[in-house]
């Protein structure tokens, strides 16, 4: 196992969620934390440590430094509704999110990997940025000369299907073409993240 792979598997079973599909399998065998108290019943958690893990829990599922994070939570703020159920909508409208939620990649940070490397296009244009927020309509899809590569042939093929949850209704992809639409806001009830969102935004609202 290489040291990528070794670490989100730590911070995997410190969090208590899979964050890759390898890291899945470890839970699986080792539902417990990292290190040599793993195994044993935790002391109870002040409200402050419960509300850090929450935070940790979001940032870790869509691989975004501590700073991103409180940007997007700023912007929540400021939005109508729910601060919480804005701050999901919001992560999950990044290209890289939405390249993973579409099946193209098989974690977010192979997802992060394609779009800074300048195989995505939205709406026929390069865009190299994993935090570009994809407007409702846009159409987000694989450049025609990464299409015949490896990586995207498996995608296209439905190879990362059984890894990842079911395509969420926000999406209209058709994998085989490699092109995803995002035809509406993300609502919270459809995203994929395991996170009490309430109490990041707590967490924030104390600091």
């Amino acid at each position: 196992m290489s040291n990528q792979s070794r670490s989100k598997t730590r911070l995997s079973r410190a969090l208590g969620i899979p964050l890759t599909p390898k890291s899945a399998r470890y839970l699986e065998k080792r539902p417990y934390a990292p290190g040599e108290h793993g195994r044993t019943k935790r002391r109870t958690d002040s409200d402050y440590a419960v509300r850090l893990r929450e935070k940790q829990r979001l940032r870790a599922q869509y691989g975004i430094r501590e700073k991103q994070l409180r940007i997007a939570y700023n912007e929540a703020k400021r939005t109508e509704g729910q601060t919480g159920e804005n701050l999901v909508e919001l992560l999950e409208m990044r290209l890289d999110a939405i390249v993973l939620r579409s099946g193209f990649a098989r974690t977010i940070a192979q997802a992060r990997q394609f779009v800074v490397h300048r195989h995505i296009l939205v709406d026929g244009q390069l865009v190299d940025r994993p935090s570009f927020r994809v407007k409702p309509g846009q159409l987000v899809h694989v450049k025609e000369r990464s299409e015949g590569t490896d990586p995207f042939q498996v995608a296209a093929a439905g190879g990362h299907v059984d890894l990842l949850p079911p395509v969420p209704g926000y999406l209209d992809v058709d994998i085989s073409r490699l092109q995803t639409r995002l035809v509406r806001r993300p609502k919270r009830a459809e995203v994929p993240v395991t996170c009490e969102v309430q109490l990041v935004v707590e967490y924030y609202a104390a600091r």
